[in-house]
């Protein structure tokens, strides 16, 4: 090849590169000013709309995350203009509808995730349960350790941390036993046919009433509930000034305790399992009749 014609080649590149870009550099200044500017403007209002959303859901984690996808989408748009000035609009168009078909892909691939994070969204919105709150979620029952936007993290009473998918959470009953700052407890009895019921009541109330740690604003209850196989049954119902788990289980077992005392003490008793065995019934002989075998 011709070393004058390659230079010749090469300086007619450059001058047209110099000529287009003298031509084209309005539009870069002009691009260039609308990309810092539109940075600047989203930054700000990322600011704004982040207090915004504090005042309306008081979630730190949640919080950022929507001021941050509303950075994003408003940085989007600068660029999406800036471009627009610089006439590669339609290159963009063709990568924003490879990136749509692309998101689609993975939005099939990975809607279990999704459907955690859309899940988690719901639950800091709508606030079912915080963290140190006493819940029972499915067959697990614990305190409320961690609530992120892809699971909730609660640790049992035997020590166990589970992590649960937040779109178990969502869909499945929650009982929270934190909300009302007290918690019930129905401790169910039987006593035999042969006690006065109305002596056993004022003697089961009158042992349970001065309990540590019983609430001040709530009744304590009593009432007979069925006739059992050997046994009157009865359920006494008692509300405690805390939700604690340790509380609950302590109040309850004094109750038990307290009971029983009683109730030796009063001659009233709780029966065994009963079972009466008849020998008269048609088909069968009597008692009477039967011989002993030697």
């Amino acid at each position: 090849m011709d070393f004058n014609h390659a230079y010749e080649l090469i300086t007619d590149k450059l001058v047209l590169w110099t000529k287009d870009f003298i031509r084209i550099f309005p539009n870069i200044a002009l691009a260039a000013l609308i990309l810092v500017l539109g940075i600047f403007i989203a930054k700000s209002l990322r600011k704004i709309v982040n207090k915004l959303i504090r005042k309306v859901i008081h979630n730190e984690t949640l919080d950022n995350l929507f001021s941050t996808l509303i950075y994003i989408f408003l940085i989007g748009i600068v660029i999406f203009i800036a471009l627009s000035v610089l006439r590669l609009d339609k290159a963009v168009t063709s990568i924003l509808a490879g990136a749509g078909i692309l998101g689609l892909a993975l939005a099939f691939a990975f809607q279990d995730i999704a459907a955690n994070f859309m899940s988690g969204i719901f639950i800091s919105i709508r606030k079912p349960l915080y963290v140190g709150d006493i819940v029972k979620i499915k067959d697990y029952m614990g305190k409320v350790e961690e609530i992120n936007l892809r699971d909730t993290v609660i640790r049992t009473y035997q020590g166990q941390m589970v992590i649960l998918p937040n779109r178990d959470v969502f869909q499945s009953p929650i009982e929270n036993y934190s909300l009302l700052g007290k918690r019930r407890i129905d401790l169910e009895v039987g006593i035999s046919y042969g006690d006065d019921l109305d002596k056993v009541k004022q003697v089961t109330l009158d042992a349970v009433m001065d309990i540590d740690g019983l609430s001040a604003d709530e009744e304590v209850t009593m009432f007979y509930t069925g006739f059992g196989d050997s046994s009157i049954n009865y359920v006494i119902r008692m509300w405690i000034s805390t939700t604690e788990q340790v509380n609950f289980l302590e109040v309850k077992s004094q109750a038990i305790m307290r009971i029983k005392k009683a109730y030796d003490q009063n001659d009233i008793m709780i029966p065994f399992p009963i079972r009466t065995l008849d020998f008269g019934i048609k088909g069968g002989v009597s008692l009477n009749d039967t011989k002993a075998t030697e």
